[in-house]
């Protein structure tokens, strides 16, 4: 690692759970038991169990201690019209009554995302969290939200995709624009495009889209490359970070560095809205990136101080996908929570002892020991220059070049 590389351990840390130490908490954790009902069935790589394996540890490594977990009203047919058609709607809460009938029709009884039982119910949880916390934000209520079972970026506005029934984020997003927001900058840091969020703000100047994800040549959903970058009056406003597969920690993370903080900077949003999929992960079994649980940790890190730096602290931040669900989803999100809530986790700290038992006694395998995957988890700054060989720099001038200019930035700096 060079002098000037960054560190995975450089995480700001105010007082916890509070930015004034004679204010209020100031970050509020969404969960709900029955998010866990969000279940595909058996062998379905988006288990539930990842949730509630990630609530447990960070619980027993305390991060949790003192913070009383928010519940929501489940989201009404008037906040999923906001970026959900009446007709699609309709197919969800058909197929979450009779699930033996779904025929895929708008994506919903599909290989990738099957029908269950109460599917629409279950899904409007989801929703009813994401936005209850988005309107908390907005009044003022509390600066950081974390909703871990959020984060459904595949579906559209018409139909089902990518294990997503209803996009959550998309709907908190319209509804802090209905709220009187007229600058949200999202960004999404798991390892598929973010396309069901893009398209829904494509042609809307008042979103900001980043999505850092691998490329769409070697993995679904086959979308997500530089040259689509909005339009008409939002042209620059969709940002994407197409990577090579094989990219590890120094790349995403120099990739990440070179797009995502000069882009906030210059859009200024008034809330920050992140997706955190845990898919980039070595051990993923979806995809090909391969970053470690220390890369995925720096990226929250940054994201939050982004948040501070940018967007006065107001940051929502969601789960989304990831599909190693023993040993890095639960890791990967604790640490979420601990930077949400200004209590960071120690990557040398043990996983605790009780959540290891519970683990190897229900699954019949020895989890993760430790908080790290021991990776450094540094990277060059792109200020320290572009190389014209490495698909990563590649990848990162091909972004640069295609949305900057139209924001006014040189892709070149």
């Amino acid at each position: 690692m060079t002098a000037t590389a960054h560190r995975a351990d450089q995480v700001r840390d105010p007082q916890p759970g509070r930015d004034d130490p004679g204010g209020a908490p100031t970050t509020e954790v969404s969960w709900d038991e029955g998010f866990l009902d969000y279940d595909f069935g058996p062998g379905h790589p988006m288990s539930p169990v990842r949730l509630d394996l990630a609530m447990r540890l960070a619980r027993e490594l305390g991060v949790l201690d003192g913070v009383t977990t928010t519940t929501a009203p489940p989201a009404d047919d008037r906040l999923l019209a906001l970026v959900h058609g009446d007709d699609f709607v309709a197919e969800v809460k058909k197929a979450g009554a009779a699930p033996w009938r779904a025929d895929g029709s708008r994506g919903v009884g599909s290989d990738d995302t099957p029908a269950f039982a109460d599917m629409h119910a279950v899904s409007t949880r989801y929703v009813g969290a994401t936005v209850q916390a988005a309107e908390r934000l907005w009044r003022g209520d509390t600066l950081h939200a974390v909703n871990l079972a959020g984060g459904m970026h595949h579906s559209m506005p018409g139909s089902a995709s990518g294990f997503c029934v209803y996009n959550d984020v998309a709907i908190a997003i319209t509804r802090l624009l209905e709220l009187g927001a007229t600058r949200v900058a999202y960004v999404d840091v798991d390892v598929h495009h973010g396309d069901g969020v893009e398209t829904a703000f494509y042609d809307d100047p008042r979103v900001l889209t980043v999505s850092v994800h691998e490329s769409g040549v070697s993995l679904f959903p086959g979308t997500g490359f530089p040259g689509s970058s909005g339009t008409g009056a939002a042209e620059g406003s969709a940002v994407n970070v197409a990577l090579p597969a094989g990219t590890g920690d120094a790349g995403w993370l120099r990739a990440f560095d070179a797009v995502v903080p000069p882009l906030l900077e210059d859009f200024a949003p008034q809330v920050l809205v992140t997706q955190h999929g845990a898919d980039s992960h070595l051990e993923d079994p979806l995809a090909h990136l391969r970053l470690s649980l220390d890369a995925q940790r720096r990226s929250y890190a940054m994201l939050h101080d982004l948040a501070h730096r940018h967007a006065g602290g107001r940051w929502l931040a969601t789960g989304g996908g990831g599909y190693e669900v023993l040993d890095v989803v639960p890791r990967a999100w604790a640490h979420l929570l601990g930077i949400a809530l200004h209590r960071p986790i120690d990557p040398a700290t043990p996983t605790p002892e009780g959540w290891r038992h519970y683990v190897s006694s229900r699954f019949g395998r020895t989890p993760a020991q430790r908080m790290t995957d021991g990776a450094d988890a540094g990277f060059r700054p792109w200020s320290e220059g572009y190389d014209p060989a490495d698909p990563v720099d590649q990848a990162v001038l091909a972004t640069r070049t295609a949305v900057f200019p139209s924001r006014g930035l040189d892709p070149q700096l």
